[in-house]
């Protein structure tokens, strides 16, 4: 089917058989439409919409609390729009009280997201493998996670509630907030950067029962782990935020020191995605084949 013309799936419907039917869901970041693309094509099930990633590619500034609930809900838009599998985006603090959370929920819903999360930091934010972060009261945050929830639209609409308090209170707080925020209504609970295996086996052990988000941070504070130790510990859904944007990175740095070096791309060309393929894998003979259907009988005979 084209992908210009084609019924969207419901994407928070999915992400919730997805959640019932496996046991690990994988969900690599995406900063815009393209990298998204590259996702779905790769046979991933599930999208991240990644907000560091997100004011990187749009601001050129790093995640701490610059970029808006408007423009990150228009590239949630345009990534949805590009795949046809479930996204899951950053949504920072809400941007606001209760009654600014009832808006943003809507806002990305109403984009075709299929769940976001809301963490517990004071704005303006920080992303979370950083240091200098501050949260908010445990109430407050209940009480926003209270409002995501009579704010959905749809029942399938999926609300993570996100605690960055171990780096600002303990390992310990940051549990007690995980559980109040599961009470108040969040669907999934998202322990930010455990900085042990230590942590994140007690993270799984005393939220047992409760779906979990976990963050493979690429070079933040969380160690590595394997996949294997994940599904041991029961989490269920795992985000790589920024292995596109970091890759990206450096392959574009290389090529532009070449070519400022030599002048022409001339000793680069092999590192490059051949031009038809590209062509090809963004859509172009699909927009060709529709040109052909549509044209006009006059332009026919020309």
């Amino acid at each position: 089917m084209s992908r210009l013309i084609k019924e969207k799936i419901n994407g928070a419907k999915k992400l919730r058989e997805l959640m019932e039917n496996k046991d690990l869901i994988l969900a690599p970041g995406a900063y815009d439409a393209l990298t998204a693309r590259l996702i779905e094509s790769t046979g991933f099930d599930v999208v991240y919409m990644t907000g560091f990633g997100t004011a990187a590619s749009m601001l050129g500034y790093p995640d701490v609390g610059l970029i808006t609930m408007a423009e990150m809900v228009d590239n949630a838009r345009r990534i949805v729009d590009a795949v046809n599998i479930p996204v899951i985006a950053d949504a920072d603090t809400g941007y606001g009280n209760p009654i600014n959370v009832i808006r943003t929920v809507q806002a990305y819903e109403s984009v075709g997201v299929a769940g976001i999360h809301i963490e517990d930091q004071v704005f303006p934010k920080k992303c979370g493998h950083i240091t200098g972060k501050q949260v908010i009261p445990l109430e407050e945050m209940v009480e926003k996670i209270a409002a995501a929830k009579d704010a959905k639209l749809s029942k399938d609409f999926v609300i993570i509630a996100r605690t960055d308090a171990i780096a600002v209170e303990g390992l310990e707080v940051a549990l007690e907030r995980a559980k109040e925020y599961y009470k108040a209504g969040a669907d999934v609970i998202f322990v930010e950067a455990p900085e042990s295996i230590e942590q994140i086996e007690v993270i799984a052990r005393e939220l047992k029962g409760i779906p979990l988000l976990f963050n493979w941070a690429e070079g933040g504070k969380t160690p590595p782990v394997s996949l294997d130790v994940l599904r041991k510990l029961g989490y269920k859904i795992v985000i790589f935020p920024i292995s596109a944007l970091l890759s990206a990175t450096k392959a574009v740095k290389e090529v532009l020191e070449t070519i400022k070096k030599d002048g022409t791309p001339i000793n680069v060309m092999n590192k490059l995605y051949p031009f038809k393929d590209f062509l090809n894998f963004i859509g172009l003979p699909e927009v060709q084949e529709l040109e052909k259907k549509y044209v006009t009988k006059e332009r026919k005979k020309i």
